[in-house]
């Protein structure tokens, strides 16, 4: 899934990333970081997963280590990097026992992938900073998609609230962000006007709205879901 445009300008630079579990979330995981130019460490315990990784090119580098083993994973040096992903959702033992070493090993930054709401709290309970429920996303990305198709992008803040990135509707063409009132009408405020190459940060309220163009705004999930797009 590609990310807002408006957001790439802020991605931390030099960043490396360490991707354990090599299943279909995984290996999208790795293959996205590594086209966006990342250094990429893939590892699996299945043989034929690394192989596939290695093969396929979708990582920096792909190695076939036990995560739930400390010194693997410090031979291996994942406690060196910045951000260790565990992919791993089908075997929660296993997902719990990485993330904790992770943590225990000194990683700044765990991302562990949960299978339920149960997981997802043992998860937190031994350190994970963020987890992160797939096919839940997966699920919603798709009903916005059905119910909104004008907007291009999306990024949430929390479970209320979310930056997105959509066409500015042919109700809005030719009006001023003066004129349309939008933070009373429907409480959403206006970050950036542009296309993809280039964006008018922090426009001013007289500027003028083009239905050719997008916008980027952040607000309340439902103030949202009632702009008409």
């Amino acid at each position: 899934m590609k990310s807002l445009k408006f957001l790439n300008g802020i991605r931390s630079e030099n960043r490396q990333f360490a991707v354990i579990g090599l299943g279909r979330f995984g290996r999208a995981v790795c293959q996205t970081l590594h086209k966006l130019g990342y250094e990429v460490l893939g590892t699996d315990i299945n043989e034929s997963l690394v192989a596939q990784a290695l093969a396929e090119k979708i990582a920096s580098s792909v190695i076939e280590l036990d995560s739930t083993k400390p010194n693997a994973l410090k031979e291996a040096g994942i406690f060196e990097f910045d951000t260790v992903i565990v992919a791993i959702g089908n075997y929660l033992e296993e997902s719990i026992i990485t993330t904790l070493n992770a943590k225990e090993g000194g990683v700044k930054y765990v991302i562990a992938k949960a299978s339920s709401d149960i997981h997802g709290k043992l998860l937190k309970r031994v350190g994970a900073d963020k987890v992160v429920f797939p096919e839940y996303d997966s699920g919603r990305e798709l009903a916005y998609t059905l119910t909104k198709p004008a907007i291009l992008e999306r990024f949430d803040l929390d479970p209320d609230h979310s930056i997105i990135e959509t066409r500015i509707p042919e109700e809005f063409h030719g009006k001023t962000i003066e004129e349309l009132k939008l933070r009373t009408r429907y409480r959403i405020s206006i970050l950036a006007i542009g296309r993809e190459d280039k964006f008018n940060i922090n426009p001013e309220p007289k500027e003028k709205l083009n239905k050719d163009l997008v916008m980027v705004v952040i607000g309340n999930n439902k103030d949202i879901q009632r702009l008409p797009i």
